[in-house]
């Protein structure tokens, strides 16, 4: 008798990297969730605990099990550490919104923790770039200036949420500082004056914000988004052009798409890269690494 021959596919390893400090604390709920999904999806699971000096445990532990999918569960500093670490590589990320802001998570239309773990066997593989900035990999958005600023005092903050940016936000604007950019990108050479600029590879901030309205993830290009000095009494309709998706109408608003940029401020500036401050620059150069990073999306995204 011929034995029965199956051709039943390998079940998928998934290494979870969680933050604990990220967003509220819940206990054990999220490791209780990726065992039900593990169950119910026929996947292989192990989970990195996150600790402080996390880039060497986690290449450890990716060599060791040997994932397809690592999932990072945190907010946008975790995500960018894990995406750093598997980008040009054929591990595939999956974002898991813990974090305070998730701003990654809702630019691909990943709502919560349940429907990302959801997405573990129904969504579908997308390549997107990264931005090289200095040092440091950005997957989602970096700047200097006003918003950075606002970043820095919500890192001091030990309270989390929308609420709490806001505060920082409107505190900032009683000191609204000015800037003198020297632009250098692509072939061009420009000088503006600016409250901030932002190097946007997505569109939106985790506030929902629109920051860069025609952005896309995987065009081979990033965007300078310079932020004009504006009179207070504009502030509210720039906040609104921002929610709708408008700003680029603003003419206190200047975009400029390209593959390359060095920008070089008067003065030193606080720079932010995906909602962690990097610290204090008058040199930003950047470079974008297309097609650099799988991550796991929506299958209608």
């Amino acid at each position: 008798m011929t034995p029965t021959q199956t051709n039943s596919k390998p079940r998928i390893k998934v290494l979870f990297v969680i933050n604990p400090k990220s967003g509220s604390v819940r206990d054990n709920t999220l490791k209780d969730l990726v065992s039900e999904q593990a169950e119910s999806q026929n996947f292989d699971f192990q989970i990195y605990n996150m600790s402080g000096n996390d880039e060497s445990g986690i290449s450890t532990a990716i060599k060791r099990f040997d994932p397809s999918i690592v999932a990072a569960a945190g907010g946008d500093g975790t995500v960018k550490l894990v995406a750093s670490l598997v980008s040009n590589t054929k591990v595939t990320l999956a974002i898991i919104p813990y974090g305070s802001a998730n701003g990654m998570a809702k630019e691909l239309n990943i709502a919560d923790v349940d429907y990302a773990l959801e997405l573990l066997s129904k969504g579908k593989k997308k390549k997107i770039d990264l931005i090289k900035i200095n040092d440091e990999i950005c997957i989602h958005l970096a700047d200097v200036g006003l918003n950075a600023r606002v970043v820095k005092r919500f890192e001091k903050d030990p309270k989390r949420g929308k609420l709490i940016y806001a505060k920082h936000l409107f505190g900032e604007m009683f000191f609204l500082k000015s800037y003198r950019f020297h632009i250098i990108y692509d072939d061009k050479v420009i000088n503006r004056k600016g409250v901030s600029i932002t190097f946007a590879n997505a569109m939106k901030y985790g506030t929902g914000a629109i920051i860069n309205p025609h952005g896309k993830l995987d065009d081979g290009k990033f965007e300078l988004v310079i932020v004009k000095p504006f009179p207070r009494v504009q502030l509210l309709s720039i906040a609104w052009k921002m929610f709708i998706g408008r700003l680029h109408t603003s003419d206190y608003v200047e975009i400029i798409s390209c593959e390359k940029a060095t920008v070089i401020s008067n003065r030193k500036t606080t720079l932010q890269v995906d909602g962690e401050v990097i610290g204090k620059v008058k040199e930003i150069n950047m470079s974008v690494m297309p097609q650099a990073l799988t991550v796991l999306v929506p299958a209608d995204f």
